[in-house]
């Protein structure tokens, strides 16, 4: 029997049809809570800890159940709740909410047929569209067709019907779902941070846009030869509908992967983690959903035909002000000299770590300098592990274990106890970073990170 998620026949868009939904998963789930509260009330303190863990995993699992159904932007922000929910939820929820990643049921075919004829009319006779999906998300649903003219390959990525309309009836579902779990402490922190989701719900199913910004992502890559940019199909593209080119490629963590020599993976490496370091010193946009989803690897042949990484979703992109970006690089140069002066100076100016208290931020400045070990060296930094680092000074990721030291410094340190949910703005740069680190990790590679960054920092002369 099949693991996989049961295919939906009709999408519920209409907002008193998802309203009843939540309203009714609300209601359930608060009503189990209550029981099984009320029946741990007597027990003794490890039976009513252990109960509790399991109450909370089984009301979550239900109520990822319920949005999974949904799709839209309730399943958008479940995602974002798993990536950082660590700071703010239990773990039993942030374990329930991550399978939000990998078990979105695709939409029925005759569903999505209507939404192509809606939006591309007689343009869709053009086209054969494979009715089996490639992938499914919260918004959207891939599929592949071929272009009847030329035999052309593309994807078409197919916004679900009604969508786009619902986001803002769908966030204000969700924050009265999240303040009657009481999940979440509802902070000014946390409302900046739906704020900004909203925002970027917006930006996501706008698929002008992203088609914008592929493009110009394409004419910045395009005379290298380690980034494959799908090709937009202007003419068989909407707001709601966008076609590319399909480029083949294999899952970053496919196992084929890690059966590559270290030299090819090192060079895969390298060229993921340098888009990072472009998008904060150079262009000052940045791809904030770096799941691994939405890259592929297309492989070489170890000889004259080097491995190069498929760029695929652009609708997480979010602009930076300047401000921001030199705060973002001036931390980054502080964990090049690993020097705490110099990590306490960049941190200063930025509204959320001025207002903080003054015993507080050294802490956060351990924290942040651990984080950016990578760009430091054995040498300077005495300490970092020593397999961190290989014979050439690279940056071993997968032995550093840097992403488990770096939670664990957080949790034991004083920050942990300041705030609980972290600015929105850091949310998607750390998200961006993480991202990074994880592909890294993943295919066990060792980079020269400071390699990347030292051209960056000719003229940084910071005031400490």
């Amino acid at each position: 029997m099949s693991d996989a998620p049961e295919k939906i026949d009709e999408l519920n868009t209409s907002s008193l049809g998802r309203k009843l939904s939540l309203a009714r998963a609300s209601f359930v789930a608060g009503s189990r809570w209550a029981a099984s509260s009320a029946g741990n009330m007597f027990a003794s303190g490890d039976a009513k800890e252990e109960r509790r863990k399991q109450i909370n995993s089984e009301q979550a699992q239900y109520l990822v159940s319920e949005m999974g159904k949904l799709k839209g932007s309730v399943v958008k922000i479940g995602q974002m709740m798993a990536l950082y929910g660590e700071h703010f939820l239990p773990p039993e929820v942030t374990e329930a909410l991550h399978t939000l990643n990998n078990e979105a049921a695709p939409i029925a075919w005759p569903v999505i047929e209507r939404q192509l004829r809606t939006e591309l009319g007689n343009r869709l006779d053009e086209l054969t569209v494979d009715p089996q999906p490639l992938g499914s998300a919260s918004l959207a649903q891939v599929h592949r067709a071929v272009r009847k003219s030329n035999g052309q390959e593309l994807v078409l990525k197919v916004q679900y019907p009604g969508i786009a309309d619902a986001i803002d009836s769908d966030l204000s579902l969700f924050r009265t779902l999240i303040k009657m779990s009481r999940a979440v402490p509802q902070t000014r922190e946390f409302e900046d941070w739906f704020d900004e989701v909203r925002s970027m719900m917006h930006r996501e199913v706008d698929y002008g846009l992203e088609s914008q910004t592929m493009q110009r992502f394409a004419k910045r890559l395009a005379h290298d030869a380690r980034y494959v940019v799908p090709a937009v199909q202007a003419d068989l593209s909407t707001n709601r509908v966008l076609c590319m080119t399909f480029e083949r490629g294999v899952p970053i963590n496919s196992p084929v992967m890690l059966s590559l020599p270290q030299a090819r993976r090192d060079a895969l490496g390298q060229a993921s983690l340098e888009i990072t370091i472009r998008e904060i010193f150079e262009w000052g946009d940045m791809q904030t959903d770096p799941n691994f989803g939405n890259y592929l690897v297309r492989l070489g042949n170890g000889r004259d035909i080097g491995d190069k990484i498929v760029l695929l979703d652009f609708g997480a992109i979010r602009e930076f002000d300047s401000h921001l970006l030199n705060v973002a690089r001036g931390l980054i140069y502080a964990g090049y000299h690993h020097s705490m002066p110099h990590m306490l100076s960049a941190m200063k100016g930025y509204d959320f770590f001025d207002q903080m208290p003054e015993n507080v931020k050294p802490s956060l400045a351990k924290v942040f300098l651990m984080a950016t070990e990578p760009f430091s060296t054995p040498h300077n930094n005495p300490e970092a592990p020593p397999q961190s680092f290989d014979d050439k000074s690279w940056y071993v990721w997968k032995s550093s274990q840097l992403h488990t030291r770096v939670m664990t410094q957080m949790k034991d340190s004083a920050m942990s106890a300041y705030f609980s949910v972290p600015p929105k703005e850091f949310m998607f740069i750390s998200r961006k970073f993480i991202g990074a680190y994880t592909f890294l990790t993943v295919i066990d590679a060792h980079t020269n990170v400071r390699a990347m960054v030292e051209p960056y920092f000719t003229d940084i002369k910071p005031v400490i």
